[in-house]
């Protein structure tokens, strides 16, 4: 019996993946860029164990078993990383011994925040390493078949997933723009309007997406490619005032793509609104940008900022959004929040109060790394998962 245990990135995209060119090898309509966050507070821990002893192959998500289908992504995932294997010549692993594999997710499953994206992420990585196939583009393409943002969370920092244009999809890989430590005091507030799982899937929305909006046709051909560009200097010269318009800018647009599908995606709700109308509110009082907004395929906030801003803005969140659990630890959750001086709070002293207890918490956290082993832990315990 080999076991690996490993943990994997969450990664929120600055600009937006949505849309495919082909369903099956999951090959985008264009390029995106994301931002790693930090696995203490969000990531997806698999393990991962292999055993002469098993009689078939079995995968369990947060306790509960999933079925094991032949041609389903978990499938096609598993048989490319065999196929890796056995071109790379690693016997680490017999090809006939079957797999148990337990993955948990320390954050809510398909509420818009990137679980799939970590959770194939964790479990391409986690095969990887229990098949010795180091880390490389060729393995983005293999979490890519899984989940096409978990291609990007292979990699920390600041990472683009390139469309690629053949047919194979062997180009369509992520690669670094820069590690977690070029800009390391970028943080980010992620506002939990509402954790249940979305009305409508992200795959579902892009199928419909691709098949009926006119404006996603006009952000490919004319909108996305000047703001990779812009948006890849602006990471590279910590320009946060570009890098937060760019952010924003195409979080709106996504949106409204969503929006120009027929029948309509919604996933912004009324809380959603007010965070934009806040956000635009605070930096003008600011004088510039201090924080950056973007949305998911969900109504959850992520706020980028750089670390000595998060105090004000966190002040001016709870004041806008006032919560009965903000001195609860249940409510703050992530990364401590100093204790500063505010030297500036004449600045949101008029601020409106928008919605009470609009949020049911707040994740505070920061660019982070890629995917690691645990060494000896594990979730499975001969061959069963362990109760969580």
């Amino acid at each position: 019996m080999i076991s690996v245990t490993c943990v994997a990135p969450v990664n929120i995209a600055l600009i937006k993946y949505w849309g495919k060119r082909h369903e099956d090898l999951i090959l985008p309509v264009n390029d995106s860029i994301s931002m790693t966050l930090s696995t203490d507070e969000l990531c997806a821990k698999t393990t991962v164990t292999a055993s002469e002893t098993f009689e078939r192959n079995r995968m369990w998500l947060n306790g509960e078993e999933v079925p094991f289908e032949e041609g389903s992504r978990l499938q096609r995932c598993l048989k490319e990383v065999h196929r890796l294997a056995v071109a790379k010549g690693s016997q680490k692993v017999p090809p006939s011994w079957k797999l148990h594999i337990a993955s948990v997710n320390n954050f809510p499953t398909a509420a818009g925040l990137a679980s799939s994206a970590a959770g194939y992420a964790c479990l391409v990585y986690s095969l990887s390493r229990l098949y010795d196939i180091p880390l490389n583009e060729e393995l983005t393409t293999v979490a890519r078949q899984g989940s096409g943002s978990a291609c990007r969370s292979l990699y920390g920092g600041f990472v683009q997933w390139h469309r690629g244009a053949l047919d194979n999809g062997s180009d369509s890989v992520a690669k670094q723009i820069a590690p977690s430590d070029h800009w390391p005091d970028m943080h980010v507030l992620i506002l939990v309007v509402n954790d249940a799982r979305k009305k409508t899937a992200s795959t579902r929305g892009m199928q419909q997406s691709v098949k009926t909006s006119q404006l996603i046709k006009h952000r490919v051909d004319q909108v996305v490619p000047d703001r990779i560009t812009k948006l890849r200097q602006a990471i590279r010269s910590h320009d946060f005032q570009t890098f937060a318009e760019i952010t924003m800018k195409d979080s709106n647009q996504f949106h409204a793509v969503a929006l120009d599908t027929y029948p309509p995606c919604v996933y912004m709700n009324d809380v959603s609104h007010s965070i934009v109308s806040f956000v635009h509110d605070y930096n003008e009082r600011m004088g510039s940008y201090h924080a950056a907004y973007t949305f998911d395929a969900g109504p959850n906030a992520c706020l980028y900022v750089l670390a000595e801003n998060v105090p004000h803005l966190l002040s001016a969140v709870q004041k806008v959004f006032p919560n009965d659990l903000t001195d609860g630890s249940t409510y703050l959750r992530g990364l401590p929040i100093p204790e500063v001086e505010n030297t500036e709070s004449s600045k949101i002293d008029s601020l409106d109060v928008h919605a009470k207890n609009a949020f049911r918490y707040i994740i505070h956290t920061k660019v982070g790394e890629g995917p690691s082993e645990l060494g000896a832990e594990s979730l499975l315990m001969n061959g069963l998962p362990l109760e969580h």
